[in-house]
């Protein structure tokens, strides 16, 4: 398997948007384009299992290293293990859900269309790779195209979300640079430096070096991943943004800060990783209750979502500081389902949207009678949300609470119960949102004429939720994908333990 297409796919497909004429070509060619991304991301789950059932228990597959600047030893080495494979899974899912949902859009489509498949391109990068600077310049490549999506697609206050955003990011990188610099100037590979992900990992690192640079890698990457108190720009950008990149945002973008704090700063300073992890499941524990009765206050559906967004990946946080493995392969399932529901959470907020010209919840109601499909699929992103058994919500979350509770100190399970707890708030504000939008009379007289999902609308829906479903009733197969991945990032934690 040639991990290099999974960059190659959706560049060839972005620069192939920008010679189309016309709407219909550029949606054509992107859909091709994101189909293709689809099936290879199939194609990569398949040879991966193939090969572990051939006994393959190499820690990464499909292994590709090539010297891209000698003199710093930075090279573009790529590879997969399970979680990697997930994350790809979770991207492709997205980027087809994005362009069908965008299917109608004719402001500037081509550069749209451009922006949106670019975007991807960073993601399959950074998921795939397994040098720390390389890494750093796939999540470099996904942060310009977001500022101009809200910028110049955006609704509201577009301008001062895309820069809050674009600056939040571009600080949470700033931090993840100078913590990848201390890694690599404090290792020593035959009297030389490394910026190889597995060649770091198979040092150790002097515990005060950790201590100091821990925090600038894990901040940089929770920032992207809304770590509280660095959680802000996530409801100004996620409700301004359109609706495909809101999709990739809330989808893609905040798994990108979760798969940091594990991938590298967790399982590469492993000493500090157990040092910081009070302070980690202390922030972890206010954005879970912070987020959830702040989404009660809101209004706007897309705050809603947004800032139960925060609460969600709280839990992602959560199980990381937990440094059980159960409640590390939680962390990983919550990031694939949280991926997936909210994706679908936004699409089905921006089908109301683009027919009632209003997201207010006090200006909605009666939507069921009306539009029946839509006002479904915003049901299923609610009861996932809030965690009904039969979708992904609950099996990641019931994962990272009995991961959690491992651990015995009484502080972190009390961590626990509070974060358990939040699911109650939760139930309520997407009771109470569902139940005012959608059920009792309509509350327009114009709403009865609104027409329902269009058969773009209703695939990108039923690609999301068949994803939903299929890891709530049967979670085993990514459970399964994901232990090998998080077994060795528990080596790299008892190792740790071991040499205290």
């Amino acid at each position: 398997m040639n991990l290099s297409l999974l960059i190659i796919l959706p560049l060839v497909t972005a620069m192939a948007v920008l010679f189309c004429k016309g709407l219909k070509q550029v949606r054509t060619v992107s859909l091709i384009g994101a189909s293709a991304q689809f099936l290879s991301a199939l194609g990569l789950l398949w040879v991966y299992w193939k090969e572990r059932a051939a006994g393959n228990n190499s820690q990464f597959l499909f292994d590709f290293n090539y010297t891209w600047f000698a003199p710093l030893k930075i090279h573009y080495h790529i590879g997969v293990d399970g979680i990697s494979v997930a994350m790809i899974l979770l991207t492709a899912f997205v980027v087809i859900a994005g362009v069908l949902v965008s299917w109608t859009q004719e402001t500037l489509n081509k550069e749209f269309f451009f922006l949106l498949l670019f975007l991807s391109v960073g993601a399959y990068g950074y998921f795939i790779s397994l040098d720390i600077f390389t890494l750093f310049f796939f999540l470099e490549v996904a942060v310009i195209p977001k500022f101009l999506l809200i910028g110049i697609w955006g609704s509201g206050k577009k301008e001062y979300s895309a820069m809050k955003l674009a600056l939040m990011l571009m600080a949470g990188s700033s931090l993840v640079l100078v913590g990848l610099l201390g890694l690599y100037y404090n290792t020593n590979l035959d009297g030389a430096h490394s910026f190889d992900l597995v060649e770091i990992s198979r040092m150790h690192i002097d515990t005060a070096v950790q201590n100091l640079f821990f925090p600038f890698a894990f901040i940089g990457f929770g920032i992207f991943t809304a770590l509280f108190p660095f959680h802000t720009w996530v409801p100004d950008g996620h409700s301004s943004a359109p609706t495909a990149a809101s999709m990739f945002l809330a989808g893609i973008s905040m798994k990108l800060g979760g798969y940091g704090c594990l991938r590298v700063a967790t399982y590469l300073m492993p000493d500090a990783a157990h040092h910081y992890a009070p302070v980690i499941i202390l922030l972890a524990t206010i954005a879970i209750i912070y987020g959830a009765f702040a989404t009660m206050m809101q209004k706007d559906l897309k705050y809603i979502n947004a800032y139960s967004s925060v609460s969600h990946c709280g839990f992602v946080l959560l199980g990381i500081g937990m440094l059980t493995q159960t409640s590390i392969t939680g962390a990983v399932m919550q990031m694939v389902s949280h991926g997936l529901m909210t994706a679908l959470f936004f699409a089905a907020i921006g089908m109301i949207y683009s027919r009632t010209h209003t997201r207010m919840v006090e200006q909605l109601g009666g939507l069921l009678k009306v539009i029946p499909f839509i006002s479904t699929v915003f049901v299923i992103a609610g009861l996932c949300s809030l965690g009904l058994p039969g979708f992904s919500g609950f099996v990641a979350e019931m994962t990272v609470f009995m991961g959690s509770w491992q651990n015995p100190d009484k502080w972190y399970r009390l961590a626990t119960i509070l974060s358990c707890a939040s699911i109650v708030v939760t139930a309520v504000y997407i009771l109470r949102a569902a139940g005012r939008s959608l059920m009792g009379v309509v509350a327009n007289n114009q709403y009865n004429q609104l027409t329902d999902a269009t058969w773009n609308e209703r695939l990108a829906a039923g690609l999301l939720i068949i994803g939903i479903v299929a890891i709530g009733i049967a979670p085993f197969w990514l459970y399964q994908l994901i232990t090998p991945g998080t077994e060795f990032i528990m080596q790299q934690v008892g190792k740790a333990v071991s040499l205290k």
